[in-house]
């Protein structure tokens, strides 16, 4: 007996949820249709039962009004003697015979039933009775259907009186059945009640099973899952004591949590070897940062400082001071800036007003063979940008672009908004530049036209550094050269989000 509860428990655990609640609800289902036909059919037999009770009443009854029709009828024909009292007369004999038919005919010793025949064999006698007491009427024997309708009178009263009679007895018996039935549809209603009761109870309780099969394995799992969602992984796992969905969903929870103590162990051990290698990282990029900025500043070459020194000696022996008042200015406001700017972000109008310092100073030291333009969007100038980046593209263009030309130098420099940037051209109309050397130059690479010679250094290749490492990005300036003598458009890309943060 062990063994098959065994037996049954495993296979109950090995069947799905699906067909657990399938398997209770039939079961229930069946009993509780079971019952119910019992019940339904017990209750119509009773009922069935209960309404015959009182039908012979009923039909003494119709017997008693048909029997008091047809001597009403009968009368009313000999005191007018119309057609509509002699078919009123057929009529009601007709229905009174139909109900005779219905009494009992048979020898016995049932009192209630002998008076059934007795009254049947008194209305066939008053029925031929009457019967003569109309054919005498109809044929002017005035004394015969007085005789006659005095005997059927005698008899209809003997007639009635046996119908009550009878009548009275059969509902004294019938109360009495209809009592026992009554009580017996009571205690048929009590037991079915008590089934119903068993029934629900037993159907409650399998309900409770089922459900505490399936709620407490999930219950566990939520408690755990609760536990886990507040980091505490180590923990004991779920035990598993069924293979339905639950107990899959257990067992999958069960190794969710083991993988996931597997790979926070991976990733607190890789997180350990990135923070090392992130360390080293930082520590190498801060130095490389900080090396390239020193090469970068101890690259100006004092030597255009010389130069301008030299011109501006000149200018105060050949002018008045005035003049010499404002290069020197020009010139004091250039090298401040170069001192103090170089590793710092300023405006692009700082930035403007440097390069037309130095044209101011070139046009100066060259008799005025440099025409500065500018073609600028007033909304960006407050768009901020590297120091020292706009002057030397200019100087490189002076130097390597207009300087020996047969036509008059332009030097243009121009602002506008871009498509996905803020875009700061510096255009001149020179003998323009090679393609091998734009590749060279966008590579990094020294060329000729990039030589720190009578400069302040910081050329093409320094700039472009330099707004790398400012801007964190590859494409920050783009050279354009059509060919010879077509002149060389420089563009500063700058990222469309910086220049929004600097203008706010």
């Amino acid at each position: 007996m062990k063994n098959s509860n065994q037996i049954v428990r495993i296979k109950w655990n090995k069947l799905s949820l699906q067909w657990k609640l399938t398997t209770v609800f039939v079961f229930t289902s069946v009993i509780m249709l079971i019952v119910n036909f019992i019940m339904y059919f017990n209750m119509n037999q009773m009922m069935g039962k209960i309404d015959e009770v009182y039908i012979s009443n009923i039909n003494l009854n119709k017997l008693s009004d048909s029997l008091n029709d047809l001597q009403n009828s009968m009368t009313d024909y000999l005191n007018t003697k119309s057609s509509d009292a002699i078919d009123s007369y057929y009529r009601n004999e007709q229905k009174y015979r139909e109900l005779l038919d219905k009494l009992n005919t048979n020898i016995t010793d049932n009192e209630m039933l002998l008076m059934e025949k007795n009254i049947k064999n008194m209305s066939e006698s008053y029925l031929d009775t009457a019967f003569d007491t109309i054919q005498a009427k109809r044929g002017r024997n005035v004394e015969k259907y007085k005789d006659k309708y005095e005997v059927a009178k005698t008899a209809f009263q003997d007639i009635n009186a046996f119908i009550y009679s009878l009548n009275n007895e059969q509902f004294k018996y019938n109360s009495v059945s209809y009592q026992l039935m009554l009580n017996t549809l009571r205690y048929m209603e009590i037991i079915s009640t008590s089934i119903l009761i068993i029934i629900a109870v037993i159907n409650i309780g399998l309900i409770i099973l089922l459900t505490r099969s399936i709620t407490k394995p999930l219950n566990n799992l939520a408690k755990v899952a609760n536990e886990v969602s507040k980091g505490k992984l180590y923990i004991d796992p779920l035990k598993v004591e069924s293979e339905d969905e639950v107990g899959v969903v257990s067992n999958a929870f069960n190794k969710m949590v083991l993988n996931i103590r597997v790979y926070i162990e991976q990733i607190r051990d890789n997180m350990e070897k990135e923070r090392v290698l992130k360390e080293k990282e930082l520590r190498m990029e801060g130095h490389l940062k900080d090396a390239r900025l020193k090469y970068l500043q101890a690259q100006i070459n004092p030597h255009f400082l010389f130069n301008t020194l030299n011109a501006g000696a000149q200018l105060a022996m050949m002018e008045g001071a005035d003049k010499t008042c404002l290069f020197i200015e020009h010139m004091a406001e250039f090298f401040r800036y170069n001192m103090n700017k170089m590793d710092q972000f300023v405006t692009i109008a700082d930035e403007v007003r440097l390069v037309e310092s130095y044209i101011y100073i070139l046009n100066v030291r060259f008799s005025g063979d440099i025409n500065f333009e500018r073609e600028i969007d007033e909304t960006l100038l407050n768009t901020q940008i590297p120091a020292m980046v706009l002057q030397p593209i200019v100087e490189n263009s002076v130097n390597y672009g207009i300087r020996g030309i047969n036509w008059d130098g332009i030097i243009k420099i121009s602002l506008y908004r871009g498509e996905n940037d803020i875009c700061l051209g510096i255009t001149d109309n020179g003998i323009g530049i090679e393609q091998d050397k734009i590749e060279q130059i966008l590579a990094g690479q020294k060329i000729d036209t990039d030589l720190p010679y009578n400069s302040n250094g910081v050329g093409l290749v320094n700039v472009i550094s330099r707004l790398k490492l400012y801007f964190n990005r590859e494409d920050v300036l783009e050279i354009k050269s059509e060919g010879k003598d077509k002149g060389t458009e420089v563009i500063i890309h700058i990222p469309a989000y910086h220049g929004e943060v600097a203008n706010v």
